[in-house]
């Protein structure tokens, strides 16, 4: 009879539970996320630019002469730089490697009385007209976003002038083209398929040159040795040739 009992009160809850189950709602089905590409901005390939800003250079005097060597000061110029740039980017996951060659013209001018001979009157004048870079890049991405540092060599074209003082009369004059190096770092912004834009510092280690300075008749005025650094902060514009976007899953 237990056995009984027990048979019947499984049946029992078997019957509720097939009942119950009947009642609910059927179980809605969720479909799976589709795969959705992402745009990832790819910095490899030939570009072109413009750039523009502001630079400064120093450039200290010292008189040769057989008594002796004499200090004359500094002309510590600044100005406006307007140039162009073209260089090549190849991008392996995010590190990103690049040449580039830049040529620029400035007006990096600046005059002051020379120390040597205060009571004669003579000024110094220094005018960077010209600058060349010549450097390898090594940057990293965050996709459309590139931080990167350069090096490699740089060209300065500058004109000395010595003036009689007060006046814009040329006593002598001599143009100065010399190399050196060049270090830098910049951020560059992809904001567009295939232009970026960016703004970028520079230092130019032009070292000591010897600069003879003659008369405007002809024939020796002075000998001069001249240190020069340079520094630079621009404002990039760039557009690059290629396929400027990749799809990622």
């Amino acid at each position: 009879m237990k056995i009984i009992l027990g048979a019947a009160g499984l049946a029992a809850i078997g019957i509720s539970s097939a009942a119950l189950a009947a009642d609910l709602p059927a179980r809605t089905y969720t479909k799976a996320p589709a795969y959705v590409a992402q745009t990832v901005y790819d910095w490899s390939g030939f570009y072109i630019g413009a750039n523009g800003g502001w630079g400064g250079t120093n450039n200290y005097w010292t008189l040769q002469t057989a008594a002796g060597n004499f200090p004359e000061g500094s002309t510590d110029a600044s100005g406006g730089t307007v140039g162009g740039q073209v260089g090549y980017r190849w991008q392996t996951g995010p590190a990103v490697f690049g040449v580039e060659a830049q040529g620029n013209w400035a007006h990096l001018a600046a005059r002051n009385i020379s120390f040597a001979a205060p009571n004669i009157g003579f000024d110094n004048r220094s005018n960077l007209d010209a600058f060349g870079l010549f450097t390898g890049q090594i940057g990293y991405a965050f996709n459309n976003v590139l931080l990167y540092a350069k090096g490699g060599a740089a060209v300065t074209d500058t004109r000395y002038t010595d003036l009689i003082t007060g006046t814009n009369t040329v006593a002598a004059s001599a143009s100065n083209t010399r190399w050196g190096g060049a270090v830098g770092a910049g951020l560059e912004y992809g904001f567009a398929p295939n232009w970026s834009a960016g703004v970028e510092y520079d230092h130019l280690f032009m070292g000591t040159s010897t600069v003879n300075l003659t008369a405007p008749g002809g024939g020796l005025f002075a000998t001069d040795s001249i240190p020069q650094n340079v520094d630079l902060v621009t404002v990039r514009l760039n557009y690059k040739f290629g396929g400027p976007v990749v799809a990622k899953y």
